[in-house]
Parts: C-alpha cells; structure tokens; sequence
C-alpha cells in the first residue's frame, strides 16, 4: 500500500461522542450557554478530531509555505514576472514576509517546501527541497501534471505534516507561493464544485478588468482542455487535481490528509488552500471534520469553496495575499476556543448559581 493510500485510510470522521461531550461541558462553564458563538463550535470540531473532551491544546503551531510554479503563467494571467516565486522564498527564509512576522507573533514555526519551483534553489536555514518537477505544464492546453507528478506531490505533503508533527507542532496551518496559483484555483474550485469560471476566478494579486477577464476564459479552456467541457466524474479527484491543480495544491491536500490522519488540527489559510481542501476532502471525505477555515479571502472562489466544504471562516478581513497569512492570524482563536475548555471553571466548581431552566 502506498504512504498516499494508508493516509486515507487512516482519516477517520469525528468522534460524535467526544463531541457530545464537548457541547455537554460547555453549557457547564460560568458563561451563558452559546455566548462564545463560534468559538464553541470550534473546541466542539476539535474535540471531534481529536477524539477527546476537552481536545489537546493546539500549540505551538507549524507553518508549512509550499512553493511552485505555473506552466499556465505564459497565458499572461498574472501581471509579476515567474521568478517572483523564487525570490519570495528567500524572503521567507531570510524571515521578511509578511508570513515570517504573523509567525513570530503567534509563535509558529515557518518550514518553507520547494514542491515545484521553477529554478533549483540554493539550501537555506527553514528550506527543504522536494522538488518534484520544475513547475507544471500550462494546464490551459492540458492536464498540468501526470498522476505520478500529482502523487508525489501529495505524498510529499504527507510527509512535512509528519516531519513537524514528530517536531511536536500541535496545530498545522497551511502556506503557498506560486505566481499563477490562483488561475489554478479557480479551475479546480470550478471542477470540484461545478460553478462556472467567472464566479471561482478573481483577481489574485491584483490584475485589471482586461486580464481578469483574459483569467477566466483561460479557466475555462482548461475546463474544456481538461473535461471535455463536463464535469469531472465523481471518484476522479487524482485525475482531477492532475489535471487542472498545481504542485503546490497537491503538497497542501497532502499536507492536510497527513494532519487528519494523525488527529491533529490544520487551520486552512486562503483560496490556495481551499481549493486544496476541496481535492483532499475528494479523496477522504472525512477530512474536513479536521479543519478549520482560517478566513475568508477576497477571492470570489474562497468562498464556494468553503461553502461546499461546510466550513464557516474565523477572520474575515479581505486579506488575498496568500502565504499562511491568514491562518496565522486565526491561530490565536482556536486556541483560546480549547483553552476555554480546560480552563474556565464550571457552575457546580465555583458556586457559581446557574440560570434556572
């Protein structure tokens, strides 16, 4: 059996005992019942994960930035040259993103993974390189990557999740950087969920109305490349993330199974990584009962995206940059949401009257 496969079977769906539990113990502490909204509906999810009421605290928390490029970046979706790629992950590793300073603010730890960049990369404190291909093809013309490409790429996230886990990262959160990978996303959310191009495809880094518009009818070539104008068939998410995802899309949905697959929680970050939830969640379904949805990005596709994965975004702040960013800052919520949970006192332990029913 491959690490691919014993990673799906081993993402088991949460445990509605613990989660029972869970909800049972929050109406017991000294607050009124529900006055923490969605900060209980989270300890509830991770007690589910993991299994256990209340769940373990999920810190210190671990950033992995996947990098890549695009073959489809000759399109002219995307106004920054290709090798902005590689030179922000010397930012990352020489710690000037924005990614490395909300990392030092939570105090995450930030591994940067080179699953696809297009250029050979020199070795760098926080860089490991995985490098499955330089950069995909233009999925515009066909499918992006083989399936062999798509699996090693998957495994190789496997792998990083179990490498920082084993570190003693209680929490993963999920990072990109791809020039191009939003033009991706946007045909995978596309393919994953069936809305069209022109509602999944936003404006990335920010492109005018003539490219963003030059975006879409790109995503749906690759559609029609891809799929010959239909749906990918149910049971086709390999084929389907091959086709029309990047290198780094696949690392992250591998990323996320191997976090499920040891019930430890992954804060998803933005578009990237909901369009990736989208092809794990294809593979496992149960992998969504493990995430969290950090924020809510400004593109349009983020939040079919997480419509369709069930999940209700923490942060909602118009961020679209990507890296981790927005994980990051949503870190600090789940943890306060656990730390309720083991620390708040009960009405019967601090004679505290409760509200007559």
């Amino acid at each position: 059996m491959s690490l691919l496969d014993e990673t799906i079977a081993a993402v088991r769906p949460a445990d509605r005992s613990a989660m029972a539990d869970a909800r049972a113990h929050q109406d017991r502490l000294t607050k009124p019942r529900g006055s923490l909204g969605v900060l209980e509906d989270v300890a509830v999810r991770l007690a589910g994960a993991a299994g256990v009421s209340p769940p373990p605290l999920p810190a210190p928390a671990a950033l992995a930035i996947f990098a890549a490029d695009h073959g489809v970046h000759a399109r002219g979706v995307s106004p920054w040259p290709q090798e902005v790629t590689t030179q922000m992950v010397a930012n990352f590793t020489g710690r000037g993103a924005v990614a490395n300073a909300f990392a030092t603010q939570v105090g995450a730890t930030v591994t940067v993974v080179d699953v696809g960049v297009a250029t050979d990369l020199p070795e760098a404190p926080g860089l490991l390189i995985r490098k499955v291909a330089y950069g995909t093809a233009d999925l515009s013309r066909g499918p992006a990557m083989t399936a062999e490409q798509a699996v090693a790429a998957l495994e190789t996230g496997i792998s990083v999740a179990a490498q920082l886990i084993a570190s003693g990262a209680r929490c993963l959160i999920t990072g990109d950087m791809g020039i191009a990978n939003t033009t991706a996303s946007a045909a995978l959310i596309s393919a994953f969920t069936g809305q069209d191009p022109a509602a999944t495809t936003g404006r990335g880094t920010g492109i005018d109305d003539a490219t963003h518009n030059h975006k879409i009818a790109i995503v749906r070539e690759a559609l029609d490349a891809n799929f010959d104008g239909t749906l990918p068939a149910e049971g086709e998410a390999l084929r389907t993330l091959a086709a029309v995802g990047g290198l780094e899309h696949a690392a992250i949905a591998g990323f996320i199974l191997g976090a499920a697959a040891t019930g430890v929680p992954v804060i998803l970050d933005g578009v990237i990584a909901g369009s990736a939830a989208l092809a794990a969640a294809a593979l496992a379904p149960s992998v969504v009962d493990h995430c969290v949805a950090g924020h809510r990005s400004a593109e349009p596709g983020h939040r079919i995206a997480l419509d369709h994965l069930g999940l209700r975004p923490l942060v909602d702040l118009e961020l679209r940059l990507g890296e981790g960013t927005g994980g990051l800052l949503a870190h600090p919520l789940v943890c306060a949401a656990v730390r309720v949970m083991h620390e708040v006192a009960t009405f019967d332990s601090a004679g505290v009257t409760d509200k007559q029913s």
